[in-house]
């Protein structure tokens, strides 16, 4: 049975935030891969276009996520639905970090707009 304890994530970080990374092939993972973000106060990441769905859980804080154009504040308890293909922006406008649990399949790959592509290494 693969047990991933929490000291055994996979720190990544990128573009002012830390994600944490427990469910890839590397531990073990089929098909889904998970990961807990952590957005700092003032973090603002770049707008970026998914492939693959994700489930995006607020923990703790609150943001405001841009899904498609549309801003929408989230607080601690919610979820948002990123289809694939939507395109997706998080800013952290308070002073306080705010902690995300995201859910997805393997292969998650992200467009800026710029055109470059960045393959997570917590999502593969």
């Amino acid at each position: 049975m693969p047990v991933v304890r929490s000291s055994e994530g996979l720190v990544h970080e990128i573009h002012g935030a830390r994600f944490v990374s427990y469910a890839t092939p590397r531990t073990g993972s089929k098909e889904l891969c998970a990961w807990r973000g952590e957005i700092p106060a003032g973090t603002k990441a770049p707008v970026h276009t998914v492939n693959r769905e994700e489930i995006f859980h607020l923990l703790s804080g609150e943001l405001l996520i841009t899904l498609d154009g549309h801003a929408e504040r989230i607080t601690a308890g919610d979820t948002v639905i990123i289809n694939p293909g939507a395109t997706f922006g998080v800013e952290n406008p308070t002073q306080e970090t705010a902690t995300s649990w995201v859910t997805t399949s393997i292969g998650l790959r992200a467009e800026l707009a710029d055109g470059t592509v960045i393959t997570p290494p917590w999502a593969n």
